[in-house]
């Protein structure tokens, strides 16, 4: 097992790893368990594609106005992802939260980076109290950058003042933890609290 003294810092990403997000928790409702209707609108209208512009700094409001102009049949639904943002959130991961709260007990330099929406931000932090023990947090939607664009995480360097080979990255996206390896971290793919806590 390794012990935290190998890593200088730890970087979490904070959906996936830290908090349970998807916009499922929000549309299953409103689809009335019409699995294949809500797929269809989560990959065609409401796109992982289109979520990333709203991650890059695209607002809202901009991005909504686009989509209804697309799907004008949708407008309701796309509305949803706004007013339902909060909801989208089932609390935390358990068990890595757990081990965050280790770290920061022992002193570790903890920071987070995120693909998040800039406008949404502020409201997700007082939402969750664990997110008082990170020492700084890149948001994407603040800095027109996502992941897994290696400059976010030469942003992350710079801005932290880590050294890439002595700082553990952990995110629950196999392609942006292979772009923070590239660029030097020690990087850890997230599938479930057991294995992080093997960590450490």
């Amino acid at each position: 097992m390794t012990s935290p003294l190998t890593y200088d810092a730890v970087i979490f990403d904070l959906g996936g790893v830290l908090v349970d997000w998807d916009p499922r928790h929000v549309y299953r409702d409103l689809f009335e368990g019409n699995d294949w209707a809500l797929e269809a609108f989560l990959s065609e209208v409401c796109s992982p594609d289109w979520h990333t512009k709203l991650d890059g700094g695209m607002s809202f409001a901009e991005g909504m106005a686009v989509l209804t102009a697309e799907h004008p049949h949708c407008a309701a639904l796309i509305d949803a992802y706004d007013w339902g943002w909060p909801q989208m959130f089932r609390g935390e991961i358990e068990g890595a939260v757990d081990v965050l709260e280790s770290l920061a007990a022992q002193g570790m330099p903890l920071y987070a980076l995120s693909n998040f929406p800039a406008e949404k931000f502020d409201a997700f932090v007082a939402s969750f109290p664990f997110m008082r023990h990170f020492r700084d947090v890149i948001v994407s939607g603040r800095e027109g950058l996502t992941k897994p664009d290696l400059r976010i995480f030469e942003l992350a360097v710079n801005r932290f003042g880590v050294t890439p080979q002595r700082t553990l990255y952990i995110d629950d996206r196999a392609e942006n933890v292979a772009a923070a390896v590239a660029i030097g971290f020690r990087g850890h793919h997230f599938t479930g609290p057991e294995g992080l806590a093997k960590l450490f």
